[in-house]
């Protein structure tokens, strides 16, 4: 029998394609654990959501989109959904607004810029339990910080927490304060990479000060834009520690999110079917403005590249 001789192509290509193979089994791990971890709860919590299970028996029974529709209907639910958007929204606009102030005043050559860095960012590496404690400590109406220093000025004390538009206000500055540090990083980046020849070349042409950061720095940190907002508004309408801590979503339910009205729902009402109709919508809810918000910002980008 004649040995077989290969072409250095022919082996080169054997070759590519058992590597080809050996790269794609390196990610059936990384598959096994999505399809465990995300894939199996989503289509859990789809099934779950059309039964009226109390999350504790062992028999449940389907009740179709009944969920669904009841969520327009529910009070309690609208009001946490209007909540949501504020924290969401309201959120993610303080923290571009102070994020962006930051990074530009740590992007200067003062001197400890590398301390103040530090400072503004150390609050996001606090758990949001632990955070929501301190300033129950400062914002409470007996003995509280804010209480005390206002009784300083002979001025009777609030009740920044039992009064549903100052728990409001008062989460949405929590929140937005403790993780502004996202923002001013993700500027500061942005910043930092804008080529000083473009600035120099602005400069020849007269454009200086506020008008290089308004017309050259500002569109080239379109991509950090977009970074952000993102960033801050998944987190903002998924908002849970804060209010848990702070408030446990009272006075009544007035201060209620969306997410921490599912846990409610479901430990507190057992109604474990209705609680998953309320994460599922939740879900399709943060994904719908991602991905409109992302389509805004590719948007634009592509006309300024134009």
């Amino acid at each position: 029998m004649k040995k077989r001789i290969e072409s250095p192509a022919v082996r080169q290509g054997l070759h590519l394609g058992r590597r080809g193979i050996s790269i794609n089994l390196m990610y059936l791990p990384a598959l096994a654990l999505f399809a465990i971890f995300i894939v199996y709860p989503v289509i859990n919590g789809v099934s779950l959501a059309t039964t009226n299970w109390d999350g504790y028996s062992a028999t449940r029974s389907s009740v179709g989109f009944a969920n669904f529709t009841h969520l327009f209907s529910d009070g309690t639910f609208l009001v946490a959904l209007r909540n949501t958007f504020i924290y969401g929204f309201v959120c993610t606009l303080i923290q571009q607004i102070l994020g962006l102030l930051l990074a530009v005043l740590v992007d200067t050559n003062l001197r400890g810029r590398n301390v103040a860095r530090a400072i503004i960012y150390l609050p996001v590496l606090v758990s949001p339990v632990v955070m929501g404690t301190m300033y129950y400590l400062v914002f409470r109406y007996h003995q509280g910080a804010a209480n005390d220093a206002i009784a300083l000025f002979g001025a009777s004390p609030l009740a920044w927490l039992s009064d549903s538009g100052f728990a409001v206000a008062v989460i949405v500055i929590i929140n937005s304060l403790q993780f502004m540090g996202i923002s001013m990083i993700i500027y500061l980046s942005g910043l930092q990479s804008i080529p000083h020849d473009v600035k120099e070349a602005a400069a020849v042409d007269g454009v200086v000060g506020f008008k290089q950061f308004w017309h050259v720095s500002i569109p080239l940190l379109l991509p950090s834009f977009a970074s952000s907002c993102v960033i801050n508004l998944i987190g903002g309408l998924k908002l849970y520690d804060i209010i848990a801590v702070l408030t446990g979503g009272g006075p009544g339910d007035s201060t209620n999110s969306v997410s921490t009205l599912i846990g409610k729902t479901y430990f507190g009402n057992q109604a474990a079917g209705y609680a998953a109709a309320q994460g599922l919508f939740l879900f399709l809810l943060i994904a719908l403005f991602t991905i409109i918000l992302n389509a805004l910002f590719d948007r634009r980008r592509a006309k300024m590249e134009a």
